[in-house]
């Protein structure tokens, strides 16, 4: 039996993989580095050989065909696989390890521990990247990201890291100036920050109507970092991650008014893609990052019981 493939230049699959991925045949053109016009004549030659359509094409876009949703989950998987092959293979123990997170998760916890990593790997260069959109690590060229969520992506390792929680923060002046903050109703007269949905949902788990919550501020995606700031400054109270937040805690800047923390969703985790757990550089950022959690929940589980 002849080989299917054998017909199909890899240059065409690798066109139509992006053109069906960002539903545009123009910026395919940019991503892969050819005109718009190579781009549909490859996607029509492929069309050709296959015969039948994998485009249909309308006035501003293009939408996949049913054979076209087919070969396109097929294509962007066997084309992930061959770039962490490929990756692997030329993989060094040294280079630059690419990494996105989210603002507040990179600023408040990654930032003060990296230099850790950077003193026992001195070889690698660690590139951090702040973004709140869900990123493709392998079409960004990017090696590892810290998310937030359920840890289940398609084609990602997936390690859980400490759990995405809010709960009020303020310093010791602010909980004075409020009459001590006793009991969860008395925020309800306190200048708040934070998402108003945020501080409904913690409202409710405490057990405290609390019928038009609003919140001074609206954060944009996960920058909770903003609202602590100025919850530092003595502006009221704000919602905040015990975890990431720990070192105020632990030096008295800020203080936990009552024990009720939210879930955000499941944790965050750390993620890279499947096929590149071997890679030297991962493994060694993995290994570290995990230890790196492990001590410092030993060292808040010492704390609270001192």
């Amino acid at each position: 039996m002849s080989d299917p493939l054998a017909t199909v230049p890899l240059s065409a699959i690798r066109v139509f993989e992006a053109a069906a991925r960002l539903r545009s045949f123009t910026r395919a053109a940019d991503e892969v580095g050819v005109s718009q016009a190579a781009v549909s004549w490859q996607v029509k030659a492929l069309e050709r050989r296959l015969g039948q359509a994998l485009f249909r094409r309308l006035p501003r876009e293009v939408a996949l065909t049913p054979a076209g949703e087919r070969l396109a989950k097929a294509a962007t998987d066997a084309l992930n696989l061959l770039r962490g092959a490929i990756s692997d293979l030329t993989d060094q123990p040294d280079g630059v390890l690419s990494i996105t997170a989210m603002e507040s998760f990179a600023i408040q916890w990654l930032a003060p521990r990296i230099g850790a990593f950077q003193l026992s790997h001195p070889k690698i260069a660690v590139r951090l990247e702040t973004s709140s959109r869900l990123q493709s690590l392998a079409q960004d060229g990017l090696d590892m990201a810290v998310r937030s969520g359920s840890g289940e992506w398609p084609g990602l390792e997936s390690h859980y890291l400490f759990a995405s929680e809010l709960t009020p923060l303020c310093t010791p002046g602010v909980r004075a100036a409020l009459g001590g903050l006793t009991q969860p109703g008395d925020l309800l007269g306190a200048p708040l920050m934070g998402l108003d949905r945020d501080w409904a949902t913690w409202f409710a788990a405490a057990g405290v109507e609390a019928l038009d919550v609003k919140a001074g501020g609206q954060l944009i995606a996960d920058m909770q970092v903003i609202a602590i700031t100025s919850a530092l400054a003595g502006r009221g109270v704000a919602l905040g991650s015990p975890i990431l937040f720990a070192a105020e805690l632990a030096r008295g800047a800020l203080i936990q008014p009552f024990p009720l923390a939210i879930a955000q969703n499941d944790g965050y985790w750390l993620v890279y893609p499947k096929e590149r757990r071997r890679a030297a550089k991962i493994a060694a950022f993995r290994d570290w990052m995990l230890s790196a959690v492990a001590e410092a929940a030993a060292g808040q589980a010492a704390a609270s019981l001192s």
